[in-house]
């Protein structure tokens, strides 16, 4: 066929010369042009005025011309010596449309379709039209869909253009009514088939298509299977066919692959080859393939990849390590001999970022840890990643290498990012029985134009309470990376009525702080700060415990000078959904001397995150929390327990709560811990069913002490792939809060399981939780909750 297509286009050549004898082109004319400028001939045309032209340069400037697609025919003449050039243009696309697509995207489509020179606006040929046929039935049939039909229709326009409908019937896809593996002795069907994402009709089918055929699918299933083998010791495993049989019907697909398990063997021996660069006894350790152990080529490829990678840190970027397993059959064993071949080392010359339409250059490349003029190191490209995934401005982060042109000791490392709303705007309308009408809006953005800094301002109103806050972040105050913030707050709370501990407190409060990196994962945070808070409480209506405590010290309003250090470390892989790492943090707020009330408040959390295998992802935590009062301060009046010289007690209003949406969830927020009866004549202890004299509910006051741990489990489910958008996980809370450290008994620590979904929906983050108490006490039925949601609006 390719030496009959040579003879037919040397036959057009030749028509489209006219014979002529050789002579010097004066000037050149072009006919027929419309669309296309003369220059743009001009320059693919490989005859000059001055030139001597034959008729070899003739069909070749012929050739030249047709392999630019633009013309459907060429003819060249002579009038005396001027070279005439006659052509015919291709139409140009004016539309295209694609009709019953419906397993292919139409924007994979139409990339496919520009590939092969088929968009609007470019020329077009119908020969492209054909392979854009056959190449969709091929994509079709590799999905199963052997019934497809496309049928391209081509509408011609004015102004030589043309017009595009390619018409898909997809069809069924072929269903998988047998599938088979023969020659399976040491493993059964089932287990060899478990991670096969082929399948026959089952309950599922409907959801998973894992019975619609894919050749794709099979070959994928094919490799699994050998794996499966190879990782259990069966080095010489194969699979010595496969069958695929179609039903005339083309709607039922049979599939029988036949294999030969052969024998388990073990390792006889392990050589590092090739050039090591590195001592050997540092790249044994590396080596997780040992003398004696049954063959498992997970193993080897795990060597493999960590000689590579180790390699990598140090400049070796484009290292290879290449497994030579040699197999004795008669003794059963490998002899396995990893070759190294570093290659050159090379540099870093530039970093390149893309995607960043908002964020400004600097703010990617002050987290960058592979700096430009450096060696390659794979370990800070990887460092580099986390940090900017950790922003929490970009949905994704990909960095990639590429050779400098014309050298092989230089690279340019390209980070790619797609940007995500890093800011929320939020309003809320809500009802309860508790606040009542429930109005709220805030408007933050982590990334404030484009610099990376943080900013937030929020209200919020109630029944009961008023609340108003704005805050600063700069985290590049220096070029190492110290931050300045700045917080302002005023708020009013009035509890009366409520179920909750009945007072009125007014707070206006300013601080700022530093955060201080102490390494790539750790850090600190030092802040000073100073607030006024008016507190007022009601005889017969605040429990009488918070009235005497406020009348032994003698004071309505509360002025605190705030000193605070924190310290964390982070190792957590992502922002919002990490899957491992982890976060240890540990705060200390001292209410300084000066203050009206002298105290300290210790804060403390550990969590962490395993990938446990199946997508699932194990998440543990615990928190602490305890304050003291200390100095020298004595209640100056004796009221109720508050007896006049003795110390100061902990501040109630700076009480430790515990339950909620983010708590122990399955209770209301800050309803868990004691409680205590309201008034003088109805006042101390609830009864057993939380209620006290007159049918009132005993009331939360929180406590000095706090304690909370979860255990949680992310749950990988087939239509939440993209764990960056939402994910489920089932989890136990168990927690409490305690008047002080030495009132904790484990007995008393509340308990609930449940159910949660996290969700970056358009309105904004979204946090649903569905929980049962499963340790509860009848003081709290009142407050028990099962449902619980919080959520923004992004912008």
């Amino acid at each position: 066929m390719k030496r009959i297509a040579a003879l037919l286009l040397l036959a057009s050549l030749s028509a489209n010369v006219l014979a002529f004898e050789p002579f010097v082109v004066s000037d050149i004319r072009i006919d027929g042009l419309s669309r296309i400028s003369a220059g743009t001939v001009y320059t693919y045309l490989p005859v000059n005025k001055g030139d001597r032209l034959t008729d070899e340069e003739a069909a070749r400037a012929i050739r030249a011309l047709y392999d630019t697609k633009f013309f459907s025919d060429v003819e060249l003449s002579r009038e005396g010596s001027i070279l005439v050039i006659k052509v015919v243009e291709r139409p140009s696309i004016a539309k295209l449309t694609l009709r019953g697509n419906k397993d292919i995207k139409e924007e994979d489509l139409r990339k496919g379709l520009k590939e092969i020179g088929l968009s609007e606006g470019e020329t077009f040929d119908r020969l492209s039209l054909d392979r854009v046929q056959q190449e969709l039935i091929r994509q079709y049939y590799n999905r199963g869909k052997y019934n497809v039909s496309v049928d391209p229709h081509v509408t011609r326009l004015d102004r030589n253009r043309v017009a595009i409908d390619i018409e898909i019937r997809e069809g069924k896809a072929a269903r998988i009514k047998q599938l088979n593996i023969v020659g399976n002795t040491a493993f059964t069907d089932k287990d060899i088939r478990e991670d096969f994402e082929s399948d026959t009709s089952n309950l599922m089918s409907w959801y998973s298509k894992d019975d619609q055929y894919s050749r794709e699918k099979l070959s994928g299933d094919l490799e699994k299977l050998q794996s499966y083998y190879m990782d259990r010791g069966y080095a010489d495993f194969g699979v010595d066919s496969t069958q695929v049989t179609i039903a005339p019907d083309k709607r039922a697909m049979y599939i029988a692959a036949s294999i030969k398990e052969g024998e388990v063997y073990t390792v006889s021996d392990v050589h590092l080859l090739g050039e090591l660069i590195l001592p050997e006894d540092v790249l044994r350790k590396l080596v997780f393939v040992k003398k004696g152990d049954t063959f498992n080529r997970a193993r080897v490829e795990a060597t493999s990849d960590s000689i590579k990678s180790i390699l990598a840190n140090i400049g070796y970027a484009y290292a290879k390590v290449t497994p030579v397993p040699k197999l004795d059959k008669d003794k059963r064993t490998v002899d396995m001999t990893f070759f190294i071949e570093p290659g050159q080392r090379v540099y870093v010359r530039r970093v390149v970022f893309q995607g960043n339409t908002r964020t400004e250059d600097d703010v990617l490349r002050r987290e960058m840890r592979q700096l430009e003029g450096t060696v390659y190191s794979q370990a800070a490209v990887d460092r580099s990643k986390i940090r900017l995934q950790r922003l929490g401005y970009f949905k994704k982060v990909d960095i990639d290498k590429q050779r400098v042109p014309g050298t092989q000791d230089a690279v340019d490392v390209t980070v790619k990012v797609e940007e995500q709303s890093a800011g929320s705007l939020m309003f809320g309308v809500g009802y309860s029985q508790y606040s009542g009408m429930i109005l709220n809006a805030s408007v933050s953005q982590n990334n404030f134009l484009g610099t990376g800094d943080s900013f937030s301002v929020g209200a919020e109103h109630s029944s009961y309470y008023s609340r108003v806050t704005a805050s600063y972040y700069n985290p590049y105050l220096t070029d190492n990376n110290i931050g300045i913030g700045y917080s302002a707050t005023y708020s009013k709370t009035d509890y009366g009525n409520t179920d909750f501990a009945n007072y009125e407190n007014s707070t206006k409060a300013f601080s700022t702080y530093l955060g201080i990196p102490i390494s790539e994962t750790d850090g600190l945070r030092v802040g000073l700060g100073l607030s006024s808070n008016k507190i007022n409480t009601y005889q017969n209506i605040t429990p009488q415990v918070l009235v005497d405590y406020q009348n032994a010290i003698g004071n309505r309003t509360v002025h605190t000078w705030t000193g605070t250090l924190g310290w964390n470390h982070d190792t957590r892989n992502g922002y919002w959904a990490p899957t491992r790492g982890g976060l240890l943090s540990a705060s200390t707020e001292v209410a300084l001397p000066g203050s009206t009330v002298q105290y300290w408040k210790f804060m403390g959390e550990a969590n962490h995150y395993w990938p446990v295998g199946g997508g699932f992802v194990l998440y543990l935590d615990g928190q602490v929390g305890y304050g003291e009062a200390y100095g020298n301060q004595t209640y100056s009046r004796t009221f109720g327990d508050f007896v006049a010289g003795q110390p100061y007690d902990f501040p109630f209003w700076e009480n430790f709560y515990s339950g909620g949406v983010r708590d122990v969830r399955g209770f209301q927020d800050n309803t868990l811990g004691p409680k205590v009866c309201i008034g003088s004549a109805g006042g101390g202890t609830p009864n057993a069913n939380g209620t006290c004299y007159g049918g009132y509910y005993a009331q939360p006051i929180g406590g000095a002490f706090k304690v909370l741990g979860t255990a949680q489990v992310f749950i990988p489910l087939p239509f939440l792939k993209d764990i960056n958008t939402a994910r489920v996980s089932a989890f136990v809370d168990v927690g409490n809060a305690f008047r002080n450290y030495q009132s904790f008994d484990a007995s008393d620590l509340r308990a609930s399981a449940g159910i949660a979904l996290q969700w970056q929906a358009p309105i904004g983050p979204l946090i649903i939780n569905f929980a049962v108490p499963i340790r509860s006490d009848p003081m709290d039925r009142h407050y028990e909750e099962r449902i619980q949601f919080t959520f923004g609006s992004n912008f």
